[in-house]
């Protein structure tokens, strides 16, 4: 207890070089603080948004299907595969996919139409809660569709209007019919704003002519198991048909999250090495206008251990308040940031790799927001302080006391 009060008291001797240390300890804590909740939030976000509007935690496709969009390259027993999934806590829904061409008035455009059973897909799927204008499909309106953001615009259609859908049935022969937007989407990715025509499953088959199989199934996995078990446990549920987890759908995306976390990792690197040659600097200064202090401290018996443990608690002392300040400073902003966000909409939005993301920026938090920022400061001081810790340490008494 003695050890602390002296290092108390000697904190507050210099009091300007005190404060000056343990502010820049503060606001790097409070930096790193915020730019860990800003990744996490990022790419969490992104995470989030991509699952939910496109890409789901899996998708199982027939064998070659990937490598050859093919309207006959289908699955045959999605019924089998979709109750299988739902008795191991999976969410699943089976997706009917192919090309066309819409035309409304004097314009045309290539398209990519989407056949889904409304409810089913609601389970996997936020794209129903993205209209913009109009309303999401209704089984019970089978000529109803609805449209990509880009796609409305190129058409000049809105809801309500007329589009021709042209295609080829799977029997080979010419296909079409007319169909009224229902709604029109926010931006989802660039593909389905460009291209993107939703219909009901049976709308879908009419118009293709395809009274049985699916082209692709969604999956969701149960809250808490991990996107490999999941995928292994989707692999063994369809161990004949191509079933893929989204990282492997989209390794480039994945790989750019990764590199989130290096660059977090590698900020840390940056800002509290800074932290650490204030520290290093503002302890030898201490060490030095202290040398005759601990040539007596040791004349008087105090050993190499003691005068370490000195130097070391007023280290602690001063990274405690940094924390404590770091912290308190810390919460209103990221509570606000984590709960309002900041709307990116303002600046002409977001968008990961031609995928759209929510507009709004919100910042994460939970324990590893503030614990590995401050593990990480305590590191860093643990570090920079050794050195004159050990210096102050190694002082002989007699040289000491005759210090000038």
């Amino acid at each position: 207890m003695g050890v602390f009060k002296m290092a108390w008291r000697n904190v507050w001797r210099s009091r300007r070089r005190s404060l000056v240390t343990v502010a820049a300890m503060t606001v790097a804590l409070f930096v790193e603080i915020h730019h860990t909740s800003l990744i996490d939030g990022y790419v969490a976000g992104a995470e989030r948004n991509i699952l939910d509007l496109e890409m789901g935690d899996v998708q199982i496709f027939a064998q070659g299907y990937r490598d050859d969009p093919s309207l006959y390259a289908m699955i045959g027993d999605e019924e089998e595969i979709i109750a299988a999934l739902r008795t191991r806590g999976f969410g699943a829904s089976a997706r009917l996919l192919g090309a066309g061409l819409a035309a409304a008035g004097d314009t045309s455009a290539g398209v990519m139409l989407r056949g889904i059973d409304v409810d089913r897909d609601a389970r996997v799927s936020a794209v129903g809660r993205h209209v913009l204008e109009g309303r999401w499909l209704d089984p019970g309106d089978p000529r109803g569709i609805v449209v990509g953001r880009k796609l409305a615009r190129t058409l000049a259609v809105g809801p309500g209007d007329e589009v021709v859908m042209l295609t080829q049935g799977a029997d080979g022969s010419m296909a079409n019919d007319l169909y009224i937007v229902r709604g029109v989407l926010k931006s989802i990715g660039e593909g389905v704003d460009r291209a993107g025509v939703y219909m009901t499953e049976a709308a879908f088959r009419d118009l293709l002519v395809m009274p049985r199989g699916v082209h692709q199934i969604v999956v969701r996995r149960p809250a808490g198991m991990d996107l490999e078990a999941a995928t292994a446990v989707v692999r063994d549920l369809a161990p004949d048909l191509d079933v893929e987890s989204w990282t492997q759908l989209m390794p480039t995306l994945s790989s750019m999250f990764e590199s989130l976390r290096g660059v977090m990792a590698t900020v840390y690197f940056i800002i509290f090495m800074a932290v650490g040659i204030v520290i290093l600097n503002a302890m030898l200064m201490s060490v030095f206008e202290r040398i005759r202090e601990f040539g007596v401290l040791k004349a008087l018996g105090t050993g190499p251990g003691g005068v370490m443990k000195l130097i070391l608690a007023e280290s602690m002392i001063q990274t405690v308040l940094a924390v404590a300040a770091g912290c308190l400073l810390s919460i209103p902003s990221i509570w606000y940031l984590s709960v309002k966000g900041i709307d990116m909409g303002k600046i002409g939005g977001l968008s990961i790799y031609g995928i759209a993301w929510d507009p709004v920026l919100r910042f994460a938090v939970h324990a590893s927001t503030y614990l590995g920022p401050v593990v990480a400061l305590v590191a860093i001081v643990g570090i920079a302080v050794l050195y004159p810790a050990l210096k102050a340490a190694l002082i002989r008494p007699v040289e000491a006391m005759h210090h000038h």
